[in-house]
């Protein structure tokens, strides 16, 4: 009889620029980057779906075109959006993926950091659900440090930056509940540069 194996099974690889870890849900809100880009910058976003409410699918609904603009009256403040990212992280911590990190998600907007425009060119997009201001949980702050590392091992990650940090003036999340040191230490690893 064959002794049983306890050796450690390996994480299914990426393909295609998709993480096998995250579930995946295909956004239509997306592009091919440009040919020199390097995608060398992480953004953090905040997002909830109305404001302040968590746990249901209209984040996944606006992402790929499917949110029913009459089922709240803030959506109607927000009809017609077409936008993505490449990842979702919920409270509870899971993960979703919308885009290829191959590809260019639409979650930036009109935005400049270190010297380049349009940030969606060359970065990846991970929003984390919550809202400006608040808090966010423990088990996205580890699904955040895991999908970092697993980023920068895939791409030549050098910046980690909020929405506001892009776009300031215009936009103010992840907002000030997000705590920059719970990622200092994973980004110093990593050799990103925060904020």
């Amino acid at each position: 009889m064959k002794p049983e194996s306890h050796a450690p099974t390996r994480p299914a690889p990426w393909v295609g620029g998709w993480n096998p870890q995250a579930s995946r849900l295909d956004s239509p809100n997306f592009g091919r980057r440009p040919t020199a880009a390097v995608v060398d910058l992480v953004v953090v976003h905040s997002i909830s779906l109305p404001p302040g409410q968590f746990g249901g699918d209209e984040v996944q609904a606006l992402f790929t075109n499917r949110l029913d603009w009459e089922a709240h009256p803030f959506f109607q403040t927000i009809r017609g959006l077409e936008v993505s990212c490449h990842f979702y992280i919920r409270r509870d911590g899971s993960l979703w993926q919308f885009v290829s990190c191959d590809d260019r998600a639409w979650h930036a907007g009109v935005s400049t950091y270190r010297g380049r425009d349009n940030c969606n060119d060359d970065s990846i997009g991970i929003e984390l659900e919550g809202v400006e201001g608040d808090v966010f949980e423990a088990a996205q702050y580890a699904a955040l440090h895991t999908l970092l590392a697993q980023i920068a091992a895939h791409y030549p990650i050098r910046y980690l930056a909020g929405h506001s940090d892009i776009a300031p003036g215009r936009k103010n999340d992840p907002g000030t509940g997000f705590d920059w040191s719970e990622v200092t230490a994973i980004a110093r690893l990593l050799q990103i540069a925060t904020p």
